[in-house]
């Protein structure tokens, strides 16, 4: 699908961003849009046709940038780690008039696929009570009982999609991201989730000579995490598929906070950190993992780049940038 006009909202975001970047390189045209002012975005590129800093919760903006485009690809949301979107439920939530004008504005701009980027925090929270559970089903996302604030608000987001490809036509895809980390994202200032959190901490302790790191919860609470490259590939399979239903983008690499901190403490070469555990701090479910039956089987793919991988390219990227002395390190703060 390449010569295409691509609208991506959410740009300047850490997907965003590197959905950007593969699209120009497959030769498309591309509208970046993001609320940020673009010093804040994570890449820039020059040979977008345009940048525009907006606020796509209004409907006139939507209107205007949806205008003579082929995809729009949303992936704009107010959100972080689980600190972010646990003690900001309401700005997590006020996301959903993006996605609801976007889809009005494509509707009547005659867009010919829309995107939806949706989370695995969208699944019933019932189903992820203890660690190391199995892959979670799309099914899994009902009867309804997702995170409180950004599960909603994702979840009410899918079925809009769904009703507006059901009563007018517009096809729509939808991934469920599970934990998507990586280079060239968030890695502090309280929206960075946990790879990047743990590789900050750790790379931190040895640059300022600390010996101890904070853990928050007791580190036995279980996810896994897709390394950006496969986050990207899935994606635009979804995409590019006829497949409709919403889809799991993930991995299924479970692991534990405390076994991600041993994986990264090797890869550092850091030894005898001690863990401080705050367990007051939020955590989220207990367990968390994907099942990937549905993309295997209907787009052909399956995430290839490892834990232990994907955490050595984050981890090196993440001590390159705090050893710098210039102002990536504010850059790489905001989301």
């Amino acid at each position: 699908m390449a010569n295409k006009k691509y609208l991506i909202v959410g740009a300047g975001g850490f997907i965003g961003g590197h959905i950007v970047k593969k699209l120009l390189d497959e030769g498309n045209t591309i509208i970046a849009a993001d609320i940020k002012p673009k010093k804040l975005w994570f890449q820039n590129f020059n040979d977008v046709q345009s940048y525009d800093e907006i606020d796509m919760k209004e409907y006139n903006n939507c209107l205007k940038t949806t205008n003579d485009v082929d995809y729009v690809i949303n992936m704009a949301c107010n959100m972080g780690g689980m600190g972010f979107i646990e003690n900001n439920k309401t700005e997590c939530m006020l996301s959903v008039l993006i996605n609801t004008n976007l889809l009005r504005a494509s509707l009547k701009n005659k867009v010919k696929k829309y995107f939806f980027s949706s989370t695995a925090c969208v699944y019933n929270i019932q189903k992820q009570e203890e660690s190391f559970i199995k892959g979670l089903k799309e099914e899994d996302a009902y009867p309804a009982m997702p995170e409180d604030g950004y599960g909603w608000e994702k979840l009410f987001s899918e079925r809009m999609c769904r009703h507006f490809m059901e009563d007018f036509g517009l096809e729509v895809r939808i991934a469920r991201y599970h934990n998507v980390y990586g280079p060239m994202g968030t890695y502090a200032g309280g929206r960075e989730k946990v790879p990047a959190a743990l590789c900050r901490k750790i790379a931190k302790a040895i640059i300022d000579k600390k010996s101890e790191i904070e853990i928050w919860g007791d580190g036995e609470q279980t996810r896994s995490f897709l390394f950006i490259d496969d986050c990207v590939e899935g994606t635009l399979r979804l995409f590019n598929s006829n497949h409709s239903e919403p889809t799991n983008i993930g991995s299924d690499e479970q692991v534990s906070i405390n076994q991600m901190t041993d994986i990264i403490e090797k890869i550092s070469g850091a030894k005898n950190l001690k863990r401080n555990y705050l367990i007051d701090k939020p955590k989220g479910v207990r367990g968390r993992s994907s099942n990937n039956e549905n993309a295997i089987k209907a787009l052909n793919w399956q995430y290839k780049i490892s834990l232990k991988e994907g955490l050595t390219k984050t981890y090196n990227w993440i001590y390159s940038e705090l050893k710098k002395d210039s102002g990536n390190y504010n850059k790489f703060c905001h989301s």
